[in-house]
């Protein structure tokens, strides 16, 4: 065996590997969330105006508990914990409820987002909806799958056949302007706005074609960008690049992409 097929089989071991240990890091902080779910938290507000409770923290522990026994030389980076161990060339970033103010409020579309960057790629991911039922997960070369499911995004490719799932509103009318927006919203055949990690499943459920979000930080798109790839589909921030550090994403089923890019810059 050549030393380049040995690396990329040892590759698709660690990618398979870091696939498994994101699924059961979300489910089981999806877990722990759940048990706090509908007890009336009262939550804190950190600087940035976001909430956040025990439930959060707890859920994140638990996440970090369950990376570090499988990966415990690696980098984390939690929405509430910050940096752990910078060191490594492998990043873990985990936001242990995405959507803490559904959550707070007895919403159903709150999840636990975990993904694996490898030398600044995010080569696999995991969110799951526990009150969905419904656990997502991928790695890069392996496909995505919804609860065991290997899955594909829509093939419609015309914007006014199209369904458009919506983050907060409130920030992307900031980030893309009121004008582009609604011009885009009427050229669709219709939109969803659900917010939370539920809008970006459906795109992956196919019952949208695209989603857009802006204004949230890289813990809140991180799995995204594996999973649709994964499944077919294409990932970029609102200037067509790959960060996430600009908090912005299209999710798309590929085919409507550039078209989302323009109507947006």
């Amino acid at each position: 065996m050549s030393s380049t097929t040995e690396s990329q089989t040892d590759f698709q071991a660690f990618v398979r590997l870091a696939m498994d240990t994101a699924r059961h890091a979300a489910e089981t902080g999806a877990q722990v969330a759940l048990s706090y779910f509908s007890k009336g938290l009262r939550p804190e507000i950190k600087d940035d105006r976001s909430p956040v409770t025990i439930a959060d923290r707890e859920t994140e522990a638990a996440i970090i508990a369950h990376i570090q026994s499988v990966f415990p030389s690696h980098s984390i980076l939690g929405e509430e914990s910050g940096y752990l161990n910078q060191e490594s060339s492998s990043r873990w970033i985990i936001d242990p409820i995405d959507g803490t103010k559904g959550f707070i409020r007895g919403g159903g579309f709150w999840g636990s987002l975990v993904a694996l960057e490898h030398k600044g790629e995010i080569v696999a991911g995991a969110v799951a909806l526990p009150l969905q039922k419904k656990t997502y997960w991928a790695a890069k070369g392996l496909g995505c799958y919804r609860n065991g499911q290997k899955i594909m995004v829509s093939p419609i490719a015309s914007l006014r056949d199209a369904t458009l799932s919506l983050g907060e509103m409130n920030h992307l009318v900031r980030v893309a302007g009121q004008a582009p927006l609604c011009k885009l919203l009427t050229t669709v055949d219709s939109s969803r706005c659900y917010g939370d990690p539920g809008a970006l499943m459906m795109v992956l459920d196919g019952l949208a074609d695209a989603w857009l979000e802006a204004g949230v930080k890289p813990w809140d798109l991180a799995p995204s960008k594996v999973l649709i790839e994964e499944a077919g589909g294409r990932f970029s921030n609102f200037l067509g690049g790959s960060s996430l550090e600009l908090g912005s994403a299209i999710v798309s089923n590929g085919h409507l992409h550039e078209e989302i890019l323009s109507f947006l810059n």
